[in-house]
């Protein structure tokens, strides 16, 4: 129970990885707000769940592209418990295409909710660490901002771009006991990947040296880790979860 009577907040924990590290923080004993965008039934229909089991956790909708609105999210947190120790930034989007074809609102869409949205959520939580002297935030990046791919230039620069914000915001706030750092996932077995031809899916795992598809789980558990006190001395990383690719 590494995260009993702390408090977390995961954006996008209605599925996929985001799922898995709402339960894993959950499971470990924290108190899990979770925000949601267009999966509203999944998310209370999680909630409920683990609220049976004698867990605590809580969903809430927000739009992370919508500044005022996730300071009112984060605002209403801290209001009913106190505290927030632990952000995650997992909430993101793909919208493929080539460049050339690529229209601009194709290019904001997934630019605002992947980068734009650890901007707000970051800023809305800092004043509250700063004032208890203590906290982590956890970027969720991808490998596709180290080595890009066709198609998703969109994609790659947002997840790109949350490399050089950790790494910044790290250098802002280590010296107040704030750590910020970031995961960086391969091919991990979610809705996203699913959506993906069968074909190209094994092509993907053609290319990953230990022959296999991540699990959400795989990356949860290293973004518990880094917000325990295990990695208290960890500070501006991104810790590649791909199975060997990078």
């Amino acid at each position: 129970m590494r995260f009993e009577g702390k408090v977390v907040c995961v954006t996008g924990g209605a599925r996929g990885i985001g799922k898995a590290i709402v339960t894993l923080f959950a499971k470990e004993g924290a108190t899990v707000v979770f925000t949601y965008h267009d999966s509203k039934d999944t998310a209370l229909q999680l909630e409920a769940e683990l609220c049976r089991a004698g867990m605590r956790a809580q969903a809430c909708h927000m739009d992370v592209t919508d500044t005022p609105n996730v300071k009112i999210v984060i605002d209403s947190v801290t209001d009913t418990y106190g505290r927030l120790d632990v952000l995650v930034n997992n909430a993101g989007v793909t919208q493929d295409g080539f460049l050339m074809f690529m229209g601009e609102d194709s290019w904001d869409h997934v630019v605002d909710t992947n980068l734009k949205g650890a901007y707000a959520n970051s800023k809305a939580v800092l004043p509250v660490m700063l004032g208890q002297k203590a906290g982590v935030i956890i970027n969720v990046s991808s490998i596709a901002g180290f080595m890009g791919t066709a198609g998703q230039t969109n994609y790659c620069a947002s997840k790109a771009g949350l490399i050089g914000f950790t790494k910044a915001l790290s250098k802002e706030v280590a010296a107040k006991n704030i750590r910020v750092n970031a995961v960086a996932p391969g091919y991990i077995q979610t809705e996203m990947l699913n959506k993906v031809p069968e074909p190209i899916r094994n092509k993907f795992k053609a290319i990953i040296p230990c022959s296999r598809i991540g699990q959400p789980e795989e990356v949860a558990r290293v973004i518990l880790f880094l917000a325990s006190e295990d990695a208290s001395y960890i500070h501006g990383q991104t810790i590649i979860v791909d199975g060997g690719i990078v």
